[in-house]
């Protein structure tokens, strides 16, 4: 039987309102809910660090509030991917990655690098913008993930350039953004966005099943049968650490489904 890496199942940040009472007990205090959220989920993916930048006292408040075992992954900066030419996006990128989030420690897992739905596959300038990113941060290695939607990223030559630069593609379930499914380093990171708030875990139980059985092949090494590489020439089959998000519109049930399919995958 195939060795499987392990699957960490998740949400998208922390703090939102409709989860008080749902997700979180009435009458937790807001400053105890990153403490309660990583007790009961494996990993949690940083949003605000798109938008603004963070102090280093910040990360280090973030990982001392967590449990042993606990890691985040990292929305990269929106000033770094939402450009025109990514190949110059060299001091957007440096200044992201200093402003603190090597205090993040062992707690730092993958950064995410997400793109308009408007920005195109560019070889060339895209090769440049993989070559920007570092291996290493203050001693700390470095796993990074890039999010695409726009469908001409849809293409093995994408696919090879990413495995190439040892660098994952999300696996993004949504109704517009291209599913691209291949196996690019030794990691794979998902992001699950068709749930919905009228369904109490988001995806009724068989979704949940598919979604849990695709998560055990990917842990595995293996891309499920029921998504097609767009590179049939990948890796060899091994254990790979799943990361899997679940980010729906509304998001309310989004603990609940990440919870459900963490009691499906590690039982």
């Amino acid at each position: 039987m195939a060795q499987a890496g392990l699957i960490r199942t998740g949400i998208g940040g922390w703090i939102f309102e409709p989860w008080r009472g749902v997700f979180y007990p009435e009458g937790l205090k807001q400053s105890e809910e990153l403490a309660y959220a990583s007790r009961h989920l494996k990993t949690l993916e940083i949003n605000s660090t798109y938008y603004s930048r963070q102090k280093p006292e910040t990360f280090a408040k973030w990982a001392a509030s967590t449990p042993d075992g606990f890691v985040f992954s990292v929305k990269a900066s929106r000033f770094c991917t939402n450009r025109r030419v990514l190949a110059e996006a060299g001091e957007s990128v440096g200044k992201f990655l200093n402003q603190g989030v090597a205090e993040l420690g062992d707690r730092l897992g993958p950064i995410n690098w997400q793109f308009m739905a408007t920005k195109k596959f560019d070889p060339e300038d895209f090769a440049a913008f993989l070559d920007l990113l570092p291996k290493k941060l203050d001693g700390l290695a470095l796993r990074h993930v890039v999010e695409v939607r726009h469908p001409s990223f849809a293409d093995p030559a994408f696919v090879k350039l990413c495995r190439n630069h040892d660098v994952a593609i999300c696996v993004a379930e949504h109704e517009t953004h291209p599913l691209i499914a291949d196996i690019t380093t030794g990691f794979v990171y998902l992001r699950l966005m068709k749930g919905v708030d009228e369904i109490e875990t988001a995806y009724p139980p068989a979704e949940l099943d598919a979604w849990a059985e695709r998560l055990t092949d990917y842990a595995k090494g293996q891309v499920p049968g029921d998504l097609k590489p767009l590179d049939r020439t990948g890796p060899a089959e091994g254990p790979r650490e799943v990361f899997a998000y679940v980010i729906h519109e509304g998001k309310v049930r989004a603990p609940a489904a990440a919870q459900a399919l963490d009691a499906r995958v590690n039982k």
